[in-house]
């Protein structure tokens, strides 16, 4: 089946960034071409579908997912879409070439790639999303790229900082959106983009619609940095110049634009938007253009400078007419292509001469004269000079800001802020142009200017070639596209507009002049003091990183530390007696309000065999309990003997898959667990026993929980067990297992069939555990009465030095000599074993995670049987690589369902023949299985490393040790 367009270009970006992982980190060609062809491909793509667009109806991609609850994935590219698709593969592709010179060889180039091709997914998803829900999944998905790519020169303070606010700031605003869009789709009664965009009177007149406005205004104003959330963008700074250039011109700032031009048909023509949007969008226009002037960082100014320009286009969208709509979508064009050339410009300059403090370049147009003429052009273009694209887009504002669309103030006041912010428009332009390229050269840079290669420098001439274009024969190039992707969003109540560079003597031509001429006079007189100036007037005081800093701190310290003081502990005990007791009231509350009632079937005959088999399994519980405080070993002991019971009871009741599956779980966590139990310290019994009636009352506490939870469980799992469901899905798995899945164990065809989506989130949660263990793990320092050898190990074997493989100091004692032997002959023989699990596990107990847990256990083994490193001499385990691997196959096979258009994680079965063994069943199940194997092995392999790593620094600390003597 022929796949979708737009499910290639949503999916190549994250599929690309995936294989660049593979790459090593300093592989900067095949990372460069991979990025660079996947750019390419998702544009080829995107203009592949301009008929389609161009013919008024939208292109869709719906794949069911969860139809009852509304939740599809559903893609839809109309002309909008399309667009701003073009825009953001368009412009990725160049800021991909112009990175390829900009990134330093040393810096890990693979990272870099990888995030990039991430966050540009991220993006389409947020462009070609038909369901809210979607969108607002993408919308996070570009907060959480954009900070890694923010922090990307992670060394550097300034660069954490700024990824940290912008992470903060954005996120709080998705968390907003999310629960505007839910509102959203409440009122209309459906998530789906294309009934809420034929809702609007609906939308508008409900109670509703005001908290839903707000909510979306919320996540929509802190993503694009609009007043009074402005202050995070310009901290976002310290990110690599290909990096700005891609988040000022093409994404993340404009997701928020984007989205307020996309709800703009049903969200838009009320006082509530007008007052909302264009009091962030006016304050953003006039505050951004005032700030850009006084900056001496050349990327500062241009990120006050896009405050500044996203605010025209917000001020555009909240005056509710057609024809402003018009022009806010034709400025998004305009802007991004000025604004990714200024950028790229900028990082040429950093990149050239070492700086970019203003103060500290002049004259540097006679170094680098093409660089300083096609910087001038684009800034020309962002000042709103004639014949080029920025102006058009400037008059079309000016002629809607003139017109009375709300009898207020605020609209009044409209002209003037256009006419105002234009002029300091023009003024940060001229102090760009003549601070950097005019005038003597300093004594010295930092580096010898000189013009970057022609491929660093070709971004920026096709970017200041396509303003000029635009500006000269604006209806002839972008005219067509123009309209496509406004009558997307208008529809019928699109206006006739004209994009004709003359329109006569007229009021906005009026307005340009006046703001041209006020700008270059306002640099003629105040560009010395701009210059000298250390903050901006009236406003020096004003810092938004200090502000926010100052909140994160005052809620962290009062707020946290609050619930830390009353919640919080270092201890273990009462951090789980706080979650059993949670636990037993999120269980009690329902059954306290809907009642419990027992079942019919309470005759049931006793087995007095099976019974005393609990009694042992009880009495294993508690004793381990009583002696966990004193006795570890005897408690776990006890423990895996009630692991046990547990175990039999499976086999006792026909459950010999789930028998199996707990057996090996319980000898490879009792073993982990019995490794760990060497590094903890001592107990005494005198210090532990209570000493006191409060210690005591403290003990029956904690029992009396525990004895409450437990009978809890048991009465609710009496009830289930004594009723009759009115419908079984039993006879269905019995049913469909074979059938439909093609295996005969229907537990194993359950969990990675049938409900497999639940299987695949749970593996991904071990793999997190894993790895937050071996986090966990190495900042852990075994107590100092742990750091001695055991007694039992004292007794060494007599050729410790003449075994140069062998641990120093760490082998057997003479009485460990065969087991170990064993041990390691065990090895093949367990890897046997898993295969065989896992190859019969579709038809016969076993399975993926039974033979993943058992072919961890041979590695648990080897490590007992020899030791650390010489096991790590041997093998190379690379647990890792295990899980990450692991994920990846199972990822992959249930997305390769949407080849066939299919839902992801639907298998397949069939029969195939195979030479010399003939017919045999192959399910597409298997390799998904064979992904949770992976996983499983990797996650306690490496939680196994991660134990068995404490003797390696028990014996650098040694060593460490007999150094100090030695030179002391």
């Amino acid at each position: 089946m022929e796949l979708s367009p737009l499910v290639l270009i949503l999916a190549l970006p994250f599929a690309a960034s995936l294989a660049v992982v593979l790459f090593p980190s300093t592989s900067r060609e095949p990372a460069t071409w991979i990025t660079g062809a996947t750019m390419v491909a998702c544009f080829a793509l995107t203009v592949s579908l301009y008929p389609s667009v161009a013919s008024g109806e939208p292109v869709r991609y719906l794949g069911a997912w969860l139809p009852s609850l509304g939740l599809n994935f559903s893609l839809r590219m109309d002309g909008f879409a399309w667009i701003f698709a073009l825009l953001v593969t368009g412009i990725g592709f160049l800021v991909v070439m112009y990175a390829r010179y900009y990134i330093s060889a040393e810096d890990p180039v693979r990272r870099f790639y990888m995030f990039f091709l991430a966050f540009t997914g991220a993006m389409l998803g947020v462009i070609v999303a038909g369901n809210l829900i979607l969108l607002v999944v993408f919308w996070e998905l570009t907060s959480i790229f954009s900070f890694l790519l923010i922090g990307y020169w992670h060394h550097n303070q300034a660069a954490r900082d700024g990824a940290r606010m912008a992470l903060t700031v954005t996120g709080l605003g998705g968390l907003a959106l999310l629960a505007g869009m839910l509102l959203l789709g409440h009122i209309v009664g459906s998530y789906d983009l294309d009934a809420v965009l034929q809702a609007g009177d609906r939308i508008r007149s409900h109670p509703l619609y005001v908290p839903t406005l707000l909510l979306i205004l919320l996540g929509t104003l802190t993503k694009s940095a609009q007043f009074p959330f402005q202050f995070w963008l310009p901290n976002a700074m310290a990110a690599p110049t290909p990096v700005s250039a891609f988040l000022h011109s093409a994404t993340m700032v404009k997701a928020g634009v984007f989205l307020m031009a996309r709800l703009w048909p049903v969200l838009s023509g009320t006082p509530e938007w007008f007052v909302i949007v264009g009091i962030a969008g006016m304050a953003s226009l006039v505050l951004g253009a005032y700030l850009a002037m006084f900056q001496h960082d050349l990327k500062g100014l241009l990120a006050y400078s896009t405050i500044s320009h996203l605010g025209l286009i917000t001020l555009l969208l909240s005056l509710g007419s057609p024809l402003a709509a018009v022009a806010a979508i034709f400025h998004m064009l305009n802007h991004a292509t000025f604004k990714a050339s200024l950028f790229m410009a900028a990082g040429i300059i950093d990149h050239e001469t070492g700086t970019r403090d203003l103060r500290r370049l002049s004259g540097l147009f006679r170094y680098m004269p093409i660089t300083g003429t096609l910087a001038m052009v684009a800034s020309a273009a962002m000042a709103g000079v004639p014949l080029l694209n920025g102006f058009l887009s400037k008059e079309m504002f000016f002629a809607e800001a003139v017109l009375t669309h709300v009898d207020s103030w605020l609209d009044t006041a409209a002209p003037y802020a256009a006419v105002l912010g234009s002029a300091l428009a023009v003024t940060y332009s001229l102090r760009l142009i003549h601070s950097i390229f005019m005038g003597a050269p300093p004594e010295s840079f930092p580096r010898e200017p000189h013009e970057p290669p022609f491929w660093m420098r070709f971004p920026v001439m096709f970017l200041v070639m396509a303003c000029l274009i635009v500006g000269i024969m604006p209806a002839q190039t972008i005219g067509p596209f123009l309209h496509v992707a406004v009558s997307s969003v208008l529809g019928e109540a699109t206006p006739s507009y004209s994009l004709a560079i003359w329109h006569g003597f007229n009021i906005p031509l009026a307005m340009s002049v006046i703001a041209l001429a006020a700008g270059t006079l306002l640099y003629l007189v105040a560009g010395n003091a701009l210059e000298r100036s250390e903050r901006p007037l009236f406003l020096g005081r004003i810092d938004g990183q200090r502000i926010f800093e100052r909140v994160t701190v005052a809620i962290s310290w009062r707020f946290a530390r609050l619930i830390e003081e009353v919640f919080g502990t270092t201890r273990l005990q009462p951090q789980m007696r706080l979650a059993v007791a949670a636990a037993i009231a999120a269980g009690a509350a329902p059954l306290v309000m809907a009642g419990l009632a027992f079942g019919d079937h309470r005759n049931g005959t006793t087995d007095l065999a099976f019974a005393g088999l609990w009694g042992v399994g009880v009495v294993c519980a508690i004793a381990a309990a009583r002696l966990a405080k004193f006795h570890r070993l005897a408690a776990l002991a006890l423990l895996g003997g009630t692991g046990l019971v547990t175990c039999l009871t499976f086999v006792w009741l026909s459950a010999p898959d789930l028998a199996a599956t707990q057996l090996v779980v319980e000898i490879v966590t009792t073993v982990l667990i019995l490794l760990g139990l060497r590094w903890l310290p001592k107990r005494s019994r005198d210090l532990a026993e209570p000493t006191d009636w409060l210690l005591r009352l403290r003990r029956w506490r904690d029992l009396t929980i525990a004895v409450v939870a437990g009978l809890g469980m048991a009465v609710v799992s009496y009830a289930v067990m004594t009723r009759t469901p009115p419908e079984t899905i039993a006879s269905f798995f019995l049913d469909k297992a074979y059938a439909e899945g093609g295996g005969r164990n229907v537990v194993n065809v359950i969990l990675v069939d049938f409900r497999s989506f639940d299987t695949l989130g749970e593996i991904t949660v071990l793999g997190i555990v894993a790895l937050t263990v071996f986090a966990l793990l190495r900042r852990f320092r075994p107590a100092p009465d742990t750091i001695e050898r055991p007694e039992q190990q004292l007794i060494q074997r007599s050729n410790d030095e003449a075994d140069p493989d062998r641990e120093p100091g760490s082998t057997e004692a003479e009485y460990l000599y065969v087991p170990s032997v064993i041990m390691q002959w065990m090895f093949p023989v367990v890897i046997v074993l898993a295969v065989y699990l896992f190859l019969r596990g579709h038809d016969a107990p076993g399975g993926g995670f039974a033979a993943g847990v058992a072919m961890a256990a041979g590695f648990i083994l080897q490590y007992m049987a020899a030791g650390t490193v010489w096991v790590e001499n041997r093998l190379r385990i690379l647990p890792v690589v295990w899980i990450g691997g692991g994920l990846l196959v199972a990822a992959l096979t249930g997305a390769a369902a949407l080849l066939f258009g299919d839902p992801f994680l639907k298998s397949y079965f069939r029969y195939g023949e195979l030479p010399l063994v003939g017919k045999v069943p192959m399910a597409s199940a298997t390799l998904f299985d064979l992904g949770v194997f992976s996983l499983v092995v990797g996650a306690t392999v490496l939680m196994l490393i991660a134990i068995a790593h404490q003797s390696i620094r028990r014996l650098r600390a040694a060593r460490l040790g007999e150094e100090r003597q030695r030179w002391n």
